[in-house]
């Protein structure tokens, strides 16, 4: 499987976004069978924009990655977006906004959605404050789809801190787990690659980010250095700060072979833990 992961600078304007977004899968799909946009892709990472730039199932956005899909007959898994959702709770108006994942499959259909679980509330000493509860609603759910080539699974960002949590793909099934995130200047250098390679090898499965890239002028800075990792740990390919694409090609037949040579997942003691 052909998996491909753009990391491309997350600009002001929804529309701009979403037509460089496009217009890059447009480029890659010849070559691809999955095409991976980074987190919040369609709007500035801001707690102020995301309410702003907000769409219901079934907007623009969903519209355009849709057909997207269905005319070059890949899987997108459009990294994250801001998803609105109005409801009536007791005769009240209700709107909430979450950090979202759709994925097209290759007729363009929807074939998965997931909502950020664990929303990121950090202050960093001398570094990064931000607090994503101030303005999103937390997912309940693990989020994983078929393919031809094995089942794959999405999470987001801040999901991918929590082994409980990624624990849960492979009872899911789950060969891949795909990843968009934007970790920023402070968590980057310390836990990116860390994050990844130690994921990989507990759940022994392929783990992959998708990062926006470094943009001076914004006013949240992330790290960039898109990576694909297998389960051993090994990096597959890795970007650096600057927008580009990486592309690795995953054989999830190989993934008996890893567990052969430490059984890990045989070993568990379920009996204790």
């Amino acid at each position: 499987m052909r998996l491909t992961l753009l990391q491309l600078k997350n600009l002001s304007d929804n529309d701009a976004n979403i037509e460089r977004a496009v217009g890059k899968i447009d480029s890659v799909a010849e070559r691809s069978d999955v095409v991976v946009l980074p987190e919040m892709f369609s709007c500035p990472y801001r707690n102020s924009a995301f309410p702003l730039f907000a769409q219901c199932d079934g907007g623009t956005n969903w519209k355009a990655l849709s057909e997207c899909a269905r005319r070059n007959g890949i899987y997108i898994v459009a990294g994250s977006m801001p998803e609105l959702e109005v409801t009536r709770d007791c005769c009240e108006h209700v709107e909430r906004v979450y950090n979202t994942s759709y994925v097209f499959g290759r007729d363009g259909s929807e074939i998965a959605k997931h909502r950020k679980v664990h929303l990121f509330d950090c202050d960093y000493k001398g570094g990064v404050s931000f607090h994503e509860s101030d303005t999103l609603s937390a997912g309940d759910s693990v989020t994983v789809f078929d393919t031809e080539f094995g089942r794959i699974g999405v999470m987001i960002c801040f999901d991918i801190r929590f082994p409980e949590f990624s624990r849960m793909y492979v009872e899911a099934g789950a060969s891949l787990v795909v990843c968009p995130a934007a970790f920023n200047m402070t968590s980057g250098p310390k836990y990116w690659d860390l994050m990844f390679r130690t994921r990989a090898v507990d759940n022994q499965i392929f783990f992959a980010g998708c990062s926006p890239s470094f943009d001076e002028e914004s006013s949240y800075k992330a790290y960039g250095h898109s990576i694909v990792t297998n389960p051993f740990g090994a990096v597959l390919g890795e970007l650096d700060e600057r927008e580009g694409v990486l592309c690795v090609d995953l054989d999830f037949s190989s993934l008996e072979d890893f567990r052969r040579q430490s059984p890990i997942l045989k070993s568990l003691r379920k009996d204790l833990y």
